[in-house]
C-alpha cells in the first residue's frame, strides 16, 4: 500500500511538471522597466500575451513557466510586446524561431537575447519589396466593421499591369501583410510572394499573373481578429467582423480601383497559422465571394471544438466549387497534421469534391516563414492555374460589367458587358441562394434592391454562352 502511494505521488508530480524559460542575459540597451514576453506555437504567437510575460528574478535574470499542458515540439521567440521589438542576433538581424521539445518532465531552459530589432541603431533596412510591383495602398485604411481600427494595406500588381490595356486579373487576399513582401517590415522573415509571382511570370508558368492584396495584422488584436470563436486562454471572437471588413469594405475598394476579375473563381484568400484559420472561415462564410483558399500550417487547435461543430453544420454551397490547399509540416506539433486532415475530411463530407481538396503533410516542414515561402508557388499554381487560364481566354476582359453605386441602399444600376444586349440577372446571398431574379433588356438598367437585407451578395449575369459575376454590398 505504501508503495502504491509513493507511485501515485510520483505520477502526480510528473503530471504537473512544467517547462521554464529563463533569460540569463538581455541586451544592455533594453529600456528600464521593459516587460519581456515569450511568443510561440503554444500561444498563437501573441507577442504581448500577459500570461506569457517573463518575471524579473533576484539574480537579474527573467523567467516564465509554461502551463503543464504545453508539451511536444515548441517554437518561440522573445519580444518586448510587439513584433517590431522582437529579438535578433548581435548584428540586429532576424533569427530563426527557437525550438525546444517539452517532454513533460520538469525542465529549466536557460537562454539569452543578443539584440532587439527596434534598437539596432544600424543603417536603415533596405526594402526587399519589388518595385514598381508592390505599393502601400494606405497606412491607415479604415475598418468600419471594427470601429476605431485602421490597417496598412499593400497591393502587388503583376509585371506588365500598367501596359496591359483592359486585361483583368485574379486576386489573392492575404493576412499578416508585414511578412508578405518586405523583409524590413516582417517580424520573422518574409514570404517573398512578389518575387515568386514575378518568377512564375518570367518562366511562362503563369503568364497572366495575379493581384495580391495583403493586410497587416495588429499585434495587439491579431488573435482576436483571426478567429471568429473565443479561446478562453488567448482571446479571439472578432473574426466575423474582420472577414466582413475584407468582403464589405476592402474588396469593393480593390475592385473599383484595379482591373480585377471579381468573380468567386478568381478571388482567393490565404494565410498561415491563425491566418490559415481565418482564411478557412472566410471561404466557408462567404462561398459566393471566395472560390480559392490557401491554408498554411493552419492553427485549428486554437478553436478546435467550435470549428468542428461549425464544419459539422456546414454544407457546400450548391454549384459553387471551392478549392482548398492545405500544407503543414509533420514536426510542427502533435496535432497540426491530424487536425488539418480532419478538416479536409469534414469538407469532403460537407459536399466539397475530393479533387478540390489538396492536403500536403511534409516531413521537413516547420512553423516558419521560410517554409511558407518555399511552399507558396506550389499552392498558388494549384489554386489559380484553372482560373487564370479561363480569365485569359479571348473576350474574358470584355465580359466585365459595372455595378453602381456599390454599396447601394435602394437602387443598383447594372451596366451590361460590352456587346451584350440582354442578360438574365440573379442576386445570390452569401450562402449561394438566389434571392432576386430579373431579365435585363438594355445596356444599363436600374434594379430595386431595397427589400434585400443588409449584407454581402453576388450579382450574376448570364447570356447564351457566358456567365459573369461580381460582389455587391447592400447597405
Amino acid at each position: 500500500m505504501r508503495l502504491f502511494f509513493v507511485l501515485l505521488t510520483l505520477l502526480a508530480g510528473s503530471a504537473q511538471a512544467q517547462t521554464t524559460f529563463r533569460l540569463a542575459s538581455i541586451p544592455a540597451n533594453t529600456p528600464a522597466g521593459a516587460t519581456l514576453y515569450v511568443a510561440g506555437s503554444f500561444n498563437g504567437w501573441n507577442p504581448s500575451s500577459a500570461a506569457h510575460a517573463l518575471a524579473p528574478q533576484p539574480d537579474g535574470s527573467y523567467a516564465v513557466t509554461l502551463p503543464a499542458t504545453v508539451t511536444g515540439a515548441l517554437e518561440f521567440k522573445f519580444t518586448r510586446g510587439s513584433w517590431a521589438a522582437v529579438e535578433t542576433d548581435a548584428q540586429y538581424q532576424d533569427i530563426a524561431n527557437r525550438r525546444y521539445t517539452a517532454t513533460g518532465a520538469a525542465a529549466t531552459v536557460t537562454l539569452q537575447v543578443l539584440g532587439w530589432k527596434d534598437l539596432g541603431g544600424a543603417a536603415p533596412c533596405q526594402s526587399t519589396a519589388l518595385q514598381p510591383n508592390v505599393q502601400v495602398i494606405s497606412t491607415n485604411f479604415a475598418m468600419p466593421q471594427l470601429p476605431g481600427r485602421t490597417r496598412r494595406v499593400w497591393v502587388y500588381l503583376p509585371t506588365g499591369y500598367a501596359s496591359s490595356g483592359a486585361r483583368r486579373y485574379p486576386v489573392l487576399y492575404m493576412h499578416d501583410g508585414q511578412n508578405v513582401f518586405d523583409q524590413c517590415t516582417s517580424f520573422s522573415g518574409e514570404w517573398g510572394v512578389d518575387e515568386a509571382l514575378v518568377a512564375l511570370q518570367q518562366s511562362g508558368q503563369d503568364p497572366t499573373g495575379c493581384i495580391v492584396v495583403a493586410v497587416d495584422n495588429d499585434g495587439q488584436q491579431r488573435l482576436n481578429e483571426y478567429s471568429p470563436w473565443n479561446n478562453p486562454q488567448y482571446g479571439g471572437g472578432q473574426g466575423d467582423q474582420y472577414v466582413d471588413f475584407l468582403v464589405q469594405t476592402l474588396k469593393p475598394y480593390i475592385d473599383q480601383q484595379y482591373r480585377t476579375l471579381p468573380d468567386r473563381l478568381n478571388t482567393g484568400i490565404g494565410g498561415s497559422s491563425m491566418g490559415g484559420l481565418i482564411s478557412l472561415y472566410a471561404a466557408l462564410k462567404y462561398p459566393a465571394v471566395f472560390g480559392r483558399a490557401a491554408l498554411f500550417s493552419p492553427a485549428f487547435w486554437f478553436a478546435e471544438a467550435p470549428l468542428k461543430a461549425y464544419l459539422h453544420q456546414h454544407r457546400a454551397a450548391a454549384g459553387q466549387p471551392t478549392r482548398f490547399y492545405f500544407v503543414a509540416g509533420t514536426p510542427e506539433s502533435a496535432t497540426m497534421v491530424p487536425l488539418m486532415q480532419a478538416v479536409r475530411d469534414s469538407l469532403q463530407r460537407a459536399g466539397y469534391a475530393a479533387t478540390d481538396l489538396n492536403a500536403q503533410a511534409l516531413a521537413d516542414g516547420q512553423h516558419a516563414e521560410w517554409f511558407w515561402r518555399r511552399e507558396f508557388p506550389a499552392a498558388y499554381q494549384w489554386l489559380y492555374r484553372p482560373a487564370t487560364a479561363t480569365a485569359a481566354q479571348p473576350g474574358a476582359a470584355a465580359a466585365s460589367f459595372q455595378l453602381f453605386p456599390n454599396p447601394a441602399a435602394h437602387t443598383l444600376t447594372v451596366q451590361l458587358p460590352a456587346g451584350w444586349r440582354r442578360a438574365r440577372m440573379e442576386i445570390l446571398d452569401s450562402a449561394g441562394r438566389v434571392v432576386l431574379r430579373r431579365s435585363l433588356r438594355s445596356a444599363a438598367e436600374a434594379v430595386e434592391v431595397g427589400t434585400l437585407r443588409r449584407g454581402s451578395y453576388v450579382v450574376r449575369l448570364q447570356s447564351e454562352k457566358t456567365t459573369v459575376s461580381q460582389p455587391f454590398v447592400k447597405e
